[in-house]
Formats: C-alpha cells, structure tokens, sequence
C-alpha cells in the first residue's frame, strides 16, 4: 500500500505546492485512487514533481462538495477522463460560507464519468463508503458559519454530503475523511457501528481551524475533550488542513506519537 498527501496546507516536499486544499493518493492491490483533488490544479503539478502517474488513477472520492477540495477535479480531468469520480448527490448542491458560494464547479457534474450516490455503498472488498453521521459529541465550531441552499433559502447546513472513505488493506482498516465536518468522534461512532471497534489509522481534517482570532475557551475545550478521546483508541491518526496549527498543536500536546501531520508532497506509507 502507498499513501502520499498530494495537496495540504503546508509544503513538506521541495517544488511541492501548497495550498488551502486536500488531496490524498493511494495505491491499494487492486486500485490506484484520489481522495479529494485540492482547490486548483496543484495535485496536477504535485504529482508530476513527485513522479505520481495521474493517468492511472481508475476512482477519484469526493469527501464533501466544497471548492477546496473539489477544484482540482476539472484539471484532473483533463489529464484523466476514464477514473470514476464518486460524490454524495448532495455533494452537488450549492454550500455557502456567510454569502460566499464554497460548493463545487457545476461543470464538474457534466463529466460522464461522475457517479452520485446516496448513502452507504461498498464498492468491492477493498473499498466502502459511508455517510448519514448524525452525532453531535464534539462539533467543530467552525460549522456555525457554513450554509447550504435548501428551496432557495440559505439553512445551516447539516453535512449529509459528507461521505467518508474507508479502506481495507493488509489486515488493517484505513479511515479517510477530508475535513470531519460531522466531528470526527461522530464519524467514528458510525464507524463502530459498521464495522465494530476502530480503525487502525485515520487520514482526516479536524475542521478546528479559526481565522478571526484565537480560539475561544469554548473552542479550545471541543479541542482537547476531542484530543483525549482519540487518545485512548488503538489508532493513529494522520491530520492538518483544516485542522489549523494552534489546534493541532494542542491536541498534539495530549495525543502525541498518535498525532501525526501531513505536508504536500509527503509520503504517509
């Protein structure tokens, strides 16, 4: 198996890009995939420094329909028509932060090799997707400001497009989410559900991340109340994006060896 961040908010990789984006590649035995494509045609550039052959990738995961993570779709598909590209129905419809439109280039729902889907689906013995978290423990505060359009009208928005990935491989279980709007202890809530006990390692954003200030008191408890529970779980956990680095740098303190960062252009496994 071979894991590389493609795209992250900070560079580990001499000529990688960085960017406000996540992408994920992955080689399993039987697939060679993508979660998530970034925010620009950076994964494209990333991979060819990187010597990565983007024109083998046969599924592209959307983990949530906002730009940062779906903007790199149309360039990937410019260089890769064939790759099935698999989102949530929901995905597709328009999400807002305040007024500003965060969802996904509507060009993207043209391509014929899009595949929409509602709800659980496994796609073979290696690869099952899952959604429907409806757990509250711990949300990340950030969401307060993040709408979707319901009949016109601007409501908050509830994540339902948000899937996660989840990988079997070796005789482990890998969970890939891209940002954990749900929260990632309701995430794994629905995880045990499925599959019993947790996963081995996870790959995901914490979605902690502020850009108007410090951390309120309020924050900063959701933050470590979330940091002392993956704690305790015979996890590892792979994080940044959206995480923010003073979040990850408190969970750090508590979670330690099990809090892992990713950079752009770094090889997880």
């Amino acid at each position: 198996m071979k894991i590389v961040t493609l795209v992250e908010n900070t560079c580990g990789h001499e000529g990688c890009i960085a960017e406000h984006g996540l992408s994920v590649y992955i080689e399993t035995e039987k697939h060679k995939l993508l979660l998530d494509c970034g925010q620009t045609d950076a994964a494209v550039k990333n991979a060819e420094v990187l010597g990565i052959d983007l024109t083998a990738v046969d599924t592209v995961i959307l983990s949530h329909g906002h730009y940062d993570h779906s903007g790199g779709i149309m360039p990937f598909s410019r260089i890769n028509n064939t790759a099935q590209i698999i989102m949530q129905k929901s995905a597709a419809e328009p999400h807002y932060n305040g007024e500003r439109y965060i969802g996904i280039d509507k060009d993207i729902l043209a391509l014929p090799n899009v595949r929409l889907i509602e709800g659980d689906v496994r796609l073979d013995d290696e690869l099952f997707l899952f959604s429907g978290i409806t757990g509250r423990r711990c949300y990340p505060q950030g969401n307060r400001k993040l709408l979707r359009d319901e009949g016109g009208e601007k409501v908050q928005d509830d994540f339902a497009h948000e899937q996660c990935l989840v990988i079997e491989q070796e005789g482990k279980r890998w969970l890939l989410s891209g940002c954990s709007h749900n929260g990632i202890l309701n995430i794994l809530d629905k995880y045990k559900e499925i599959f019993s006990g947790v996963p081995d390692y996870v790959i995901t954003g914490f979605h902690m991340m502020k850009n108007d200030g410090e951390h309120t008191d309020e924050e900063k408890a959701v933050i470590m109340q979330t940091a002392r529970e993956l704690v305790q779980m015979d996890t590892v956990f792979y994080s940044g994006h959206c995480t923010g680095i003073p979040a990850f740098d408190l969970m750090k303190t508590i979670m330690g060896d099990k809090l892992i960062a990713l950079h752009s252009g770094e090889k997880v496994i």
